[in-house]
């Protein structure tokens, strides 16, 4: 069979893992990609710690992605996160299970295994051109904005792994849409996922603890009840425990109703024990005596209750300690996507068949963020990034076939 061009419009995880499956069959593949580097937003993320997948049962990761968790299903059951390990481990790239079930490289960071991957490309023939901004469609085929001037490339296959409109200044600012929507393609509006919301705080709170993690807490929403942590920003709260509960606060916002984060400050201790030790405290002391003695709080903790509650509740030891275990931070708004760890929304799952295959435009497929599915952080993301990205490949290279 003769060889045929294959062209990958985005150098994200995506697109990267579809080059690699791709580059085994014997085509010619070509990787576009905007920045001068690929894989910036995947390196960003590796700063703190590549948190490339999770350990949990798979039956329960699988279903960590929301309403699309059944479209995913075939991609995820074909490259499950212990997948994920092993593929790594090919690299020469070990990984360990930290203590939250997050699975992170020994060494934290993305770029060596970002190094390792790129090396097997280059040794798999794939060919990446930087620079190459994909401008939509046209006559002559796929239009690009490159170095040296427009450039036209008519391929027998196009994967599109352009990302979502999360962290536009790495790459994905979602102007794709347009030219697909020009396709008459369904594409559902972007919104923040993983994001940060907008808190009315006082003054005197958000200058004194802007900045400040609230630790060991347990946040509720329709999801379930999660510990973990958060931060107090000068806008409002951010922090993996937000971002656990960002789809349901955020949907509430967009539909005009009120929404507040659900907070135990002390998941340790029941209500009655609170209430009894804080009775023992003499009214006489001062507030942050009584919440340090009775309740174990002091800092930032204390303070939210001060910024939280009412004085009728501060006074009263029964009202307290109810408030203590069941804090409401009312959140006003939501955070620019622009500061999204990833986003909502994108390529409707009826515009694509089994293969990835958009029906509407033969030849060509999606993979990745640009596709309309969320999860949260703890490396689900990046494991649905890889997967979508080796099923449309293997759906390339079905069509392909003669």
């Amino acid at each position: 069979m003769p060889k045929k061009q294959i062209a990958i419009i985005g150098g994200g995880p995506a697109g990267l893992m579809a080059a690699e499956v791709l580059s085994i069959s014997g085509h010619h593949v070509t990787l576009y990609e905007a920045m001068p580097t690929v894989a910036r937003k995947f390196l960003l993320a590796g700063k703190s710690g590549l948190n490339i997948t999770h350990s949990e049962d798979y039956l329960r990761f699988a279903e960590r992605f929301g309403t699309a968790s059944g479209k995913l299903r075939h991609a995820l059951d074909a490259f499950q996160p212990e997948d994920v390990r092993a593929w790594a481990a090919e690299l020469q790239v070990e990984t360990f299970v930290g203590t939250s079930g997050r699975v992170f490289p020994v060494a934290m960071k993305a770029s060596p295994l970002l190094r390792a991957w790129l090396r097997r490309l280059e040794a798999n023939g794939v060919n990446i051109l930087t620079r190459h901004r994909w401008q939509g469609f046209s006559d002559a085929g796929y239009v690009f904005d490159t170095p040296d001037g427009p450039k036209a490339i008519r391929p027998d296959a196009v994967l599109l792994a352009l990302g979502g409109a999360s962290w536009p200044k790495l790459g994905s600012d979602g102007h794709w849409t347009a030219w697909l929507k020009a396709k008459a393609i369904f594409v559902n509006d972007f919104r923040p996922a993983n994001c940060g919301f907008n808190v009315a705080w006082s003054p005197i709170f958000r200058d004194r603890f802007a900045g400040a993690a609230v630790k060991s807490v347990v946040a509720t929403s329709t999801i379930g009840s999660l510990p973990g942590e958060f931060v107090i920003t000068q806008h409002g709260i951010e922090g993996s425990l937000v971002y656990a509960h960002a789809a349901p606060l955020r949907d509430r916002l967009s539909t005009g109703q009120t929404a507040a984060l659900e907070l135990d400050l002390a998941p340790g201790r029941s209500r009655e024990r609170i209430e009894h030790d804080l009775l023992k405290q003499d009214s006489k002391t001062s507030l942050a005596n009584r919440l340090r003695k009775g309740a174990g709080l002091d800092g930032v903790k204390a303070s939210l209750l001060r910024e939280c509650g009412s004085d009728t509740d501060l006074h009263d030891p029964k009202r307290l300690a109810q408030r203590i275990k069941s804090l409401s931070i009312p959140v006003t708004s939501i955070r620019p996507i622009a500061e999204a760890i990833s986003s909502a929304g994108g390529v409707a799952w009826d515009e694509v068949d089994e293969g990835y295959m958009f029906m509407k435009l033969p030849g060509v497929f999606v993979a990745g963020e640009m596709l309309d599915w969320e999860a949260p952080t703890g490396g689900y993301l990046l494991t649905a990034c890889f997967a979508t990205g080796r099923a449309a490949a293997r759906g390339i290279q079905t069509w392909l076939q003669p």
